[in-house]
């Protein structure tokens, strides 16, 4: 994410052509209206797609039967279409016979897969509105981060935990949901982006609370919300086992230091997240290199 706000100074929509410091006061009463509406509990996306909220709800639903997610998925064309695809592609279809209905699709990639793919198609929509032009190579370098750390979190799910792997994947792609809210706002505030570092700080400060905020409003499970709201937090020396919060967190480190081994290595050491998913010097070495395969077929998949 370093430079991604600088690249914002090049779009006309948030900058002028001698930006200006913001006044501290900008800053402070944007930051004041952040705290208001998490602690009012109104934190939400705003144009968020509805068939992302249709899916959610029909998942999450126990009494929901196949053939009402079938049904809300094929209102869709769009997201139907990326279902059959991910159903189809290499990693998913070990026999290679080619999936041709949506039913068949769902079955074949899971509750799990389809709610992260609906979430994607969101993300994307969200990322293309008009109303945050200017915004797109912050958004897209957010994008990218969110599959590099989703495939990380999958395999280390996979490989060193008992997590399931799909729910992994999911806090992954969401673990910078916060960010995005933080920017469908500040885009109202131009004279923000005329001091790319204060943005970034304010964005730092705030999107692991304000993500954690989003996944409950949208009624996600407590362990995801709580999940990505600690994902910077790396002084817990509880539970015995990894868990879900393990996952994320040591994903995000690894995805920063993705071509760095030697970096990495130092940044994973000490860390009790680090330890309870048993990643040594080896096992950090497998996971980085499936991990490599895996974000390749994340995005086609995902059509990121």
């Amino acid at each position: 994410m370093q430079g991604s706000a600088a690249a914002l100074t090049t779009s006309a929509n948030v900058t002028s052509t001698q930006p200006q410091q913001p006044p501290p006061s900008i800053a402070f009463e944007f930051v004041r209206s952040l705290a208001g509406e998490l602690s009012a509990g109104k934190v939400d996306l705003p144009s968020f797609p509805e068939i992302a909220v249709r899916v959610r709800r029909v998942l999450s639903d126990p009494n929901s039967s196949i053939d009402q997610v079938v049904r809300v998925v094929g209102s869709e064309p769009a997201l139907a279409a990326r279902l059959m695809r991910m159903s189809n592609s290499v990693s998913l279809n070990r026999s290679g016979r080619a999936v041709v209905e949506l039913r068949t699709a769902i079955n074949r990639i899971g509750y799990n897969m389809v709610r992260s793919a609906s979430i994607s198609f969101a993300m994307a929509q969200i990322r293309n509105a008009n109303k945050l032009a200017g915004l797109e190579h912050y958004l897209n370098d957010l994008w990218q981060r969110s599959t590099v750390v989703a495939a990380f979190a999958y395999v280390l799910a996979r490989t060193c935990s008992r997590v399931n792997a799909d729910e992994a994947m999911l806090g992954g792609m969401m673990h910078g949901i916060g960010k995005l809210y933080v920017l469908t706002r500040a885009i109202s505030h131009p004279e923000l982006f005329a001091d790319p570092a204060m943005l970034d700080g304010i964005i730092n400060d705030w999107h692991a609370s304000i993500g954690k905020a989003i996944l409950e409003n949208w009624d996600f499970s407590e362990e995801m919300a709580e999940a990505v709201g600690e994902q910077e937090n790396h002084g817990r020396d509880e539970p015995a086992a990894a868990d879900l919060r393990d996952v994320i967190a040591i994903a995000i480190v690894m995805a920063s230091y993705a071509a760095d081994s030697s970096g990495l290595e130092e940044a994973l050491r000490g860390l009790p997240g680090a330890r309870r998913l048993g990643l040594d010097q080896e096992k950090t070495r497998v996971v980085t290199q499936q991990c490599a395969a895996e974000v390749t077929a994340l995005s086609d998949a995902l059509g990121s």
